[in-house]
């Protein structure tokens, strides 16, 4: 550091000392493709984040599922001095898909060749990253090392640290040329205003044409064209010390690069193996790793010292909205985690859903946190419809649930459940943010709105399918009531039909749902008339009425106010009646409630006067706001609170 003019010094190891620019634009480039590199990525951005000091300028190229993901979390993320942009990689994919690559990485591993092409003209300098790199530095420091380039050099990468461009890994190994040892591509200083200068694109161009004509196509994907092109233009290169590349890939010389750990700068992660691979230091290494990967975001969310940020239209109208609450008054805390914007990240785990042809298809609609993890497999059994589930849990939780996800045989083999991550922060559960994401999320032209504390009887998804095609639900405001039943049991034997569960209520068995505690919750389904029911029948809303349904997708999201306990479905139900919804039972459905722990906000609800009258606040208001907005079809809302 120097304290005459303030600002930040990168030190050699051969004394040269380098004046870093404080506030100055970093540019970063990486590709990114599917659900497990959109993962992967976040962890890199972490250790990114958690180092800087300086703006960043991330830009991706992405396929369509990447892009989803990583512009909705860093939408969401809201990291000051954090510009991001995308670029659609399927754009790019015939500039590079006439190179056989036999890389795992498949052509998304050619795609650096093509950044000059696809990164704006006017973008002179980038970092490029693979997106299993771990910092554990400042990334100024690599960018001060672009003012160490000769007039000459293009590009900087760190020597490789296998044997592999030796040739002599088995007999007839046969890598693509390099020079010496040749060059790792998963950290890579581009000067992009002199490769364009140079034809860059023509010369990787007529380098690969002429290998392939020998070696047929690549192992390691783009870096072997890279390697080729140094070979015959050595004096293009920025050899970078090792340390800003250490190649944890099995039999590597990586432990030469450092003689402490502290000593190292970037991690590389270039074994299939990942977290597995063999090294003296490895448990350092995967104890670092795992600390951004469960390092809560939030925390990144810091501003610069020192740095002035261009606050963005959504943060300065968030923080207008902030400033205008007021802090005596006694609903402060609901009103302010009403403004709190959660993380989100879409899809954490591979998805892959195909629309059915006859437009009828349900997704199950249900958000949970880390205690109802159980339910899952459970559902997925009962359920083999698309599932949209949003997971309210911090960083760490996540984790530990996909560690769940993978372990699961069952959870492993559904491709068509989305789960969304929304990322804890704050004192409360807000319950109908987390339903909104899934519901938002859900990919069919119809949702089944439920809990995940309830199991649907099985062939629930087909009768469903067949109900909305019998009631017209394309052209008509419904809404299809499923009965909802309870056990207090933890093991139960589960009916197969109508009669079945009929048997087992008048045995006591299973129960209405709630019938002992909040009979007001389900009573308007009427089931005296269910018990003989043959054919599907209108019920009138009540108020507490608050069923669990299926309706057309684009239904009137959760009123995001009512967070933890209370009023959060009500709400929902209400505003369905007031958009004239009619509400429908089905009488051959069913779902049942099984037995759980208490949640922690219903026993703030129980043993909180302050929150109970928050609540009714809150309600009074939303039944304002309802008036407001549907005039006399919410006259009756108003009256029916009064009467209460």
């Amino acid at each position: 550091y120097d304290p005459f003019r303030q600002v930040p010094l990168f030190h050699f190891s051969d004394g040269r000392s380098l004046l870093l620019t404080p506030c100055l634009l970093i540019h970063v480039a990486c590709v990114c493709a599917g659900h497990n590199a959109s993962r992967d990525v976040v962890t890199l951005v972490k250790s990114v984040l958690f180092h800087r000091r300086n703006p960043l300028h991330f830009h991706f190229i992405t396929d369509t599922v990447a892009n989803r993901i990583l512009s909705s979390l860093f939408q969401s993320w809201m990291v000051p001095s954090v510009q991001v942009s995308f670029y659609d990689a399927d754009e790019l994919k015939s500039e590079v898909s006439w190179i056989p690559n036999k890389h795992y990485s498949g052509i998304y591993g050619l795609m650096k060749l093509t950044l000059t092409k696809a990164l704006p003209s006017d973008l002179s300098k980038v970092i490029v990253l693979d997106t299993d790199i771990t910092f554990a530095t400042d990334i100024a420091e690599l960018w001060g090392i672009f003012r160490k380039f000769t007039d000459k050099q293009v590009i900087g990468l760190v020597e490789n640290q296998s044997d592999w461009y030796l040739g002599n890994l088995w007999k007839n190994h046969k890598p693509w040329p390099a020079l010496g040892r040749g060059f790792n591509t998963g950290v890579i200083l581009l000067y992009l205003e002199r490769l364009r200068r140079i034809s860059w694109e023509q010369m990787w161009r007529l380098t690969a044409e002429r290998e392939l004509m020998s070696m047929l196509s690549t192992s390691l994907a783009d870096q072997d064209i890279f390697n080729a092109f140094i070979k015959q233009n050595p004096v293009l290169v920025h050899q970078l010390p090792c340390f800003w590349n250490v190649q944890l890939s099995d039999h590597t010389r990586s432990e030469q690069c450092y003689t402490e750990v502290s000593d190292l700068k970037v991690i590389h992660w270039n074994s299939p193996k990942k977290l597995r691979v063999k090294n003296k230091h490895v448990e350092f290494f995967r104890n670092l790793y795992l600390t951004f990967l469960e390092y809560d975001g939030n925390l990144l969310r810091r501003e610069l010292f020192g740095c002035p940020s261009q606050a963005s239209p959504e943060s300065v109208q968030l923080q207008k909205a902030l400033e205008e609450l007021d802090e005596d008054d006694q609903c402060y805390d609901f009103r302010r985690e009403r403004l709190t914007v959660h993380r989100v990240h879409l899809y954490f785990l591979q998805y892959d859903y195909t629309p059915t042809e006859d437009n009828t298809d349900i997704t199950l609609v249900a958000q949970l946190s880390m205690d109802r993890l159980q339910m899952l497999e459970a559902i997925c059994k009962h359920w083999e419809g698309p599932i949209s589930l949003a997971l309210y849990m911090s960083d760490a939780e996540a984790q530990q649930f996909l560690r769940y996800a993978q372990a699961s045989e069952v959870l492993k083999n559904r491709k068509n459940v989305g789960y969304h991550i929304v990322y804890k922060e704050g004192q409360f559960y807000p319950v109908n943010l987390v339903r909104n994401v899934a519901l938002k999320n859900a990919n069919t032209p119809y949702v089944f709105l439920t809990d995940v504390d309830f199991l649907p009887m099985y062939g629930l998804y087909d009768y469903l399918r067949k109900s909305v095609v019998q009631l017209d639900m394309a052209h008509t405001k419904k809404a299809l009531v499923v009965p909802a039943f309870e056990t207090l049991r933890y093991r139960l034997s589960f009916p197969k039909s109508k009669a079945e569960l009929l048997s087992m209520l008048d045995m006591g068995t299973l129960y209405t749902f709630r019938y002992h505690v909040w009979p007001k919750g389900h009573a308007p389904t009427n089931y005296a008339k269910w018990r003989t029911a043959t054919t599907s029948y209108k019920v009138e809303w009540e108020p507490d009425f608050e069923p669990y349904v299926v309706v057309r997708r684009d239904c009137p999201e959760y009123d995001q106010r009512f967070v933890g306990f209370g009023w959060n479905k009500v709400s929902h139900i209400m505003e369905l009646d007031a958009q004239e919804y009619d509400l429908m039972v089905l009488p051959n459905a069913f779902m049942i409630h099984m037995p759980h722990a208490p949640s922690f906000d219903i026993s703030k609800f129980r043993s909180s006067s302050s929150y109970r009258n928050c609540l009714n606040t809150l309600k009074d208001e939303f039944h304002q706001d309802l008036s407001r907005k549907y005039g006399s079809a919410a006259l009756k809302y108003l009256t029916a609170q009064r009467n209460i």
